[in-house]
């Protein structure tokens, strides 16, 4: 039996297709992309020619996505090259160029114009300190210029890093294959590391690999269906869950045929985030030498006194051995899934 070539009002119809969606890719550059899409920061493995090697707002983007101690050690360490600079500066024009410096009671030339340096940067005050010589106004004059201009700078940065909303989640260093529901089911997990409240989150869930059409090994993308693609509260932890059912790209797949297609899985979370009232998101991805098979994740549940809810994120990533064979090699049939019940929007797992 064949499919329809029109429809009811004898339009002809499209051919049908697994591939609604290229993750805005494009086609062609997803059958020529080699290794991952998305890398396991969330940040997509492209680049962009053409437009110039764009240092500011490289930098500017670095300085939002690093931690604080690294983005206060760029600061201070900028601040001290800097003085350095100057400080070099005013000990290239001589001795004189710097009067009241001997009353700091310092010996070493470049640390009597460092600390010069740094009350003018600052714009703390020199004290009875002076620039001395045209040469040496101009150059104070212009520190005294920079100086403030670069500490507003920072002072932006850190409003900026401070008024940014993110989402704080962390994902289980690999995804596996479990046993699920008299089934298999492919799972990873993620846990809410903010103490603020995410709400209404979703899950979306794609997988990319290369299958065979007509001789032919090109790119294909999957949207997998989820046991919950949503929950009401993210304060906790959840697991992600696919069940492999006879309809799911995964179903009867093995381990060798999951690394021969060069499979890659792609994760988007979506949330309303309560501190600054809006949406936020992350991604992520696994590839197929990232996912663990005849594995189950261990219990991240944790006892607590007062009958809290409690979890150990320690074991965000901690698994537990399985039969051999048990997700490694599949049924010949794979398994129909049970009726979803009510959603409770306490996501754990």
């Amino acid at each position: 039996m064949t499919a329809p070539s029109h429809d009811d009002e004898g339009l002809p119809l499209l051919p049908a297709t697994t591939n609604p969606t290229d993750l805005g890719f494009g086609k062609v550059v997803a059958q020529q992309m080699k290794g991952r899409f998305i890398n396991r920061d969330g940040v997509a493995n492209s680049r962009k020619y053409g437009l110039g090697p764009q240092r500011a707002e490289r930098f500017y983007l670095k300085t939002l996505n690093a931690n604080w101690s690294q983005f206060l050690g760029w600061m201070t360490g900028s601040l001290l090259l800097l003085n350095g600079f100057f400080a070099l500066a005013y000990v290239s024009l001589g001795p004189d160029a710097i009067s009241g410096v001997e009353k700091l009671g310092l010996d070493d030339p470049f640390m009597r114009a460092f600390s010069f340096s740094v009350a003018l940067f600052t714009t703390t005050g020199s004290g009875v300190m002076n620039a001395v010589g045209s040469t040496a106004l101009w150059l104070a004059a212009f520190e005294s210029l920079f100086g403030p201009m670069f500490l507003v700078a920072i002072a932006g940065l850190m409003i900026a890093r401070l008024t940014r909303p993110r989402m704080r989640v962390r994902f289980s260093e690999s995804a596996i294959i479990a046993p699920y529901e008299g089934g298999r089911g492919l799972m990873f997990r993620m846990v809410n590391e903010q103490p603020g409240e995410l709400v209404e989150v979703t899950v979306r869930v794609n997988l990319s690999r290369f299958e065979m059409f007509d001789g032919v090994r090109e790119r294909e993308f999957h949207t997998l269906k989820l046991e919950r693609n949503s929950v009401d509260m993210f304060n906790l932890s959840w697991t992600i869950v696919h069940p492999i059912t006879a309809d799911s790209p995964l179903a009867g797949i093995t381990p060798a045929e999951f690394a021969a297609s060069e499979a890659e899985i792609i994760i988007f979370v979506s949330a309303h985030e309560e501190t600054f009232s809006t949406r936020v998101t992350t991604r992520t991805s696994y590839l197929w030498d990232e996912l663990r098979w005849d594995v189950k994740f261990a219990s991240i549940f944790a006892s607590a006194p007062d009958n809290v809810i409690a979890i150990d994120i320690e074991r965000l990533s901690r698994t537990e051995r399985v039969d051999e064979g048990a997700t490694s090699k599949p049924a010949a049939k794979e398994f129909e899934p049970k009726t979803p019940g009510l959603v409770t929007g306490w996501a754990g797992g």
